[in-house]
């Protein structure tokens, strides 16, 4: 195995727990360290020295986050991926055994074949509102379970904790809307994207608070990539002579789920939304068909929004688009 890499070459590194393990393509060199700050640090500054063109890492539940944020410390490219299409890579490579040091290859053999480009993490701001939104969703959630619980429950002492819970959880949504808000109006880009999305009828504060968090590119890109990105464009399931239904997956399922819930809202408040749906249901289309039409129709307005940085208007050119 080569003891050296090259500004050619690209590292992937495996994230658990505990360790980092990093195998470079090609060549097959592989190290590794420990996943914590002192080993964070060791290892963005090996890679460093090494001046791979690219670093990958997987998206593992937010364990990859401090990796990235040192490799951002020492000036390393790198770019988070989908662990689904590096999977998919690796069978269609051969690559059947499973270690940490192969799993760290198979990564940089996928960066390298690929041809991935560099991409940093948002920046700190958007980071921390993102983290705020999600922490939102999650309280909202555990609260839902906590009621179900109680409206079946018939001891005394546990509707009494479950009482308490329901209690706690309400104050703490409460308190981290009041911090989304003042973090909103603090920063000027959400401010502003803030009060144009929120004019169309159907987009209430989650939705805002989510497109501003982790749909960044809301308003710089053309409808077809704004759908495919956030996973509402219909994909082609053609061979031959088979014509397969279209279907959509894929993309930012938390920024798909809170359109579908301003969407719901938007087929009875939004002109524009309502007269689409009632249309293709008068058409025979199903209802779950007819919604996300709908989305895909209302991400195409919120994007012309932005881009535009105008308001909702029901005669705007975005609102009949």
């Amino acid at each position: 195995m080569n003891s050296t890499a090259t500004s050619a070459d690209v590292g992937g590194v495996d994230v658990s727990l505990d360790h980092l393990d990093v195998g470079i393509w090609p060549g097959g060199q592989t190290f590794g360290d420990s996943n914590d700050g002192p080993g964070r640090k060791r290892l963005a500054q090996r890679l460093a020295e090494l001046k791979v063109r690219l670093v990958v890492m997987e998206s593992t539940g937010r364990m990859e986050v401090p990796l990235a944020l040192e490799l951002d410390e020492h000036h390393v490219p790198y770019r988070i991926v989908n662990a689904r299409q590096v999977r998919d890579f690796a069978r269609a490579a051969g690559r059947l055994a499973k270690t940490d040091k192969i799993d760290a290859l198979v990564l940089a053999h996928f960066g390298e074949a690929m041809r991935i480009a560099p991409k940093a993490l948002p920046d700190a701001g958007r980071r921390a509102l993102k983290a705020l939104v999600m922490r939102r969703a999650q309280l909202v959630e555990s609260k839902v379970a906590e009621e179900n619980r109680l409206r079946g429950e018939t001891n005394p002492d546990v509707s009494k904790s479950l009482d308490k819970s329901i209690a706690w959880l309400r104050r703490e949504i409460a308190t981290l809307d009041a911090k989304l808000d003042r973090t909103i109006k603090g920063n000027p880009e959400f401010a502003a994207l803030s009060e144009t999305v929120l004019s169309v009828p159907g987009v209430g504060p989650q939705t805002t608070r989510m497109l501003a968090a982790a749909l960044p590119e809301l308003g710089s890109l053309t409808r077809q990539q704004i759908a495919a990105l956030v996973g509402i464009a219909p994909l082609n399931r053609d061979s031959g002579k088979h014509h397969g239904k279209r279907s959509c997956w894929g993309g930012r399922a938390e920024v798909r789920c809170a359109l579908y819930m301003a969407t719901l809202s938007g087929v009875k408040h939004n002109p524009a939304l309502k007269a689409m749906y009632e249309r293709l249901l008068a058409k025979g289309k199903l209802a779950k068909v007819a919604l996300v039409a709908c989305m895909r129709k209302l991400l195409t307005i919120l994007n012309a929004m932005v881009r535009d940085g105008a308001p909702w208007r029901q005669t705007s050119p975005a609102a009949t688009a």
